[in-house]
This record gives structure tokens, sequence and C-alpha cells, in this order.
């Protein structure tokens, strides 16, 4: 096949896909706002089913209202024929994924779903198939015509559940008033996660790690404090052990430029004062970009006493993985 014709069929798919989900905006209407009213008054869970390659989009649906604030989880409506129907309870909501409404595995569920007086919304292309007749809802997904050249494969119709599942899920959202804090929560082995929810004092150096000297050391025991504690500086303190100052890598190059006596120059006299600090229960994300916007390697990190008790290296939240 020519690379003319392999881009053609290419974009026909794309092209026919997106018609699809334009198609599928004029369909929000009365029906999904009560089907989005369903789903977020239910007091329990929202279990999703679909078989075959609506089964996987089902998976998907099911993953995203879960990540976003609507407790989900998908069920195969095989292994609910066999003892997975127990997971059902009457307060749940179904939600079923059905392009013609007539899947065998799924209607075979049907009498025992409606004793349980669960309510089900039902994502079909058949309004008035077997899955639709039993639905409390029914929220249309049918398309024109597959993107597959055969017309065969499902690709259209499973971009309609998927798009539509979605409209759902962020609808629900939205009105949940969910959070990046809340998404974090539900990502918390993620970049995402670690970026929304870790925070300074989680991964400052502290205690014995942390170098500090009096406003009256002499150079030469500020450059060992630094040695000893490998963060390329470390905090002036004054009588009070509040924070007067820092002494970094940058700041020894020049005192050695001007030919400080390292022995007898008091560190308080070459100290850089007013440093950038931090609060403890900042989040590490914001932190960096301090450390970005001020072109610093380093933070200390002070109580409320103005008193230091940490410093954060750009290279701890690097490692972090913010």
């Amino acid at each position: 096949m020519e690379q003319n014709k392999i881009c053609e069929l290419g974009r026909m798919v794309i092209e026919t896909e997106a018609q699809v989900i334009n198609a599928l905006s004029n369909r929000i209407d009365a029906t999904f706002a009560k089907a989005c009213d369903y789903l977020y008054k239910c007091p329990t869970r929202i279990v999703v089913m679909g078989v075959g390659k609506s089964g996987h989009i089902s998976r998907k649906i099911a993953a995203t209202l879960a990540s976003t604030g609507s407790p989900a989880f998908f069920i195969h409506p095989s292994e609910a024929k066999h003892g997975d129907m127990g997971m059902i309870t009457k307060s749940d909501v179904l939600l079923i994924l059905s392009y013609s409404g007539e899947t065998e595995e799924i209607n075979v569920l049907l009498p025992f779903i409606k004793r349980l007086e669960c309510s089900l919304i039902a994502l079909t292309s058949q309004p008035h198939s077997t899955l639709a007749k039993a639905a409390s809802i029914v929220l249309d997904i049918s398309v024109e015509k597959e993107a597959c050249p055969l017309g065969l494969a499902p690709t259209s119709s499973t971009t309609a559940m998927l798009v539509m599942g979605d409209a759902l899920a962020m609808t629900l959202l939205a009105r949940r008033g969910f959070t990046k804090e809340d998404f974090a929560i539900s990502h918390p082995g993620g970049s995402l996660g670690r970026r929304l929810l870790l925070r300074v004092d989680e991964i400052m150096h502290q205690g014995d790690a942390l170098p500090r000297v009096s406003k009256t050391a002499t150079l030469k025991t500020a450059l060992i404090v630094m040695t000893q504690k490998k963060l390329g500086m470390t905090t002036i303190i004054d009588e009070n052990e509040k924070l007067i100052g820092i002494f970094t890598d940058g700041d020894v190059r020049r005192a050695l430029d001007n030919h400080v006596d390292i022995h007898q120059t008091a560190i308080e006299k070459i100290m850089t004062k007013n440093p950038r600090i931090i609060a403890p229960h900042t989040l590490a994300s914001v932190a960096l970009a301090k450390m970005e916007d001020h072109k610093i390697t380093a933070l200390v990190v002070t109580n409320t006493q103005q008193q230091p008790i940490g410093v954060i290296h750009i290279h701890d939240i690097l490692r972090a993985g913010v």
C-alpha cells in the first residue's frame, strides 16, 4: 500500500470518529443530567459492566470515576454469573455498556439486577433493546458508521462510549467540588501525587544534618561545617538562634578572590543577609518554583520564630520525583 493511501486511511478514521464526538454533544440534555444526578446521589458505589470491547471501555470509565471522586469498580458479567453479583448492593448504581443492548452475558443478569432494585443506566445505541427496557435511564451512544473500513470492528462506537463516560465523570467531578489535592490523594504513587502532596518538611535536611554556625564564628569554622554537612552552604544564626544570613559556595569563592583571612574574619561580615526562606508545610513543588525563579539551589526552612529548622536542596526535590 502506498504512503499516500496509508495516510488517507488514517485521516479517515480520525475524521470519522471526530464526527461521532461532535454528534454526541447534541445528546447532552435532560436525560444526561438525570443520569448524572443518579450517579451523584449514589450513596455507595457505581458498578460498571460491559463485554468485549465495551468491557475494556467499561474498565476505563470505572477507573476514571474512581480516581475523580466517584467510587466505582468494574465487574465482568461472566464473573457476575458465578458469584460476583454478591459485590452489588441495593444502593449501588449500575452503569452498563452494550452497543446492541442485546449482549447475552448482560441480559442474563437483568432479572437478578431487577430483583436487587438497583438503579440502572444503560449506554446503548438501541432504545428498544432488552437492556434499554430494563434501564432507569438510557444514554444514546449510536453512531452513523464505524471507522473500520470493513464496517465491522468496534471503533466509532467504542469512542462514543468512552467520550460519554468521560462526560459523566467530569461532570460529577465538578459537581462534587473535586480539587487537585483530592486528585493527588487518589494518585499517591505518581509524579502528580508527589507534586501536589509532598511537603518541604518531609524531605528537608534537619537535626544534625542542618548546617548552622553562630554569627561570631570564623570563616574557617563555617567552611568546616559546610564540608561536614555537604550542602554547599550553611545558615548563620544570632544569639537567639534566629536566622540572619547564609554562606554558600559562591560566597566562599568571592571571599577568596578578595583575599579574606579565613582564620580571623567573622562570618557575619561576609555572609549573605536576608536569605530566601520557606515554611516547613509548603509543597515541595512550590519550593522548586521559588528556587527556579530566584536561580538558587537551596532554601532555608524556618519556624514561626524565624529560626532555621531545615534546609531543602533542589537535588532533594528532583530525587523525590517532583
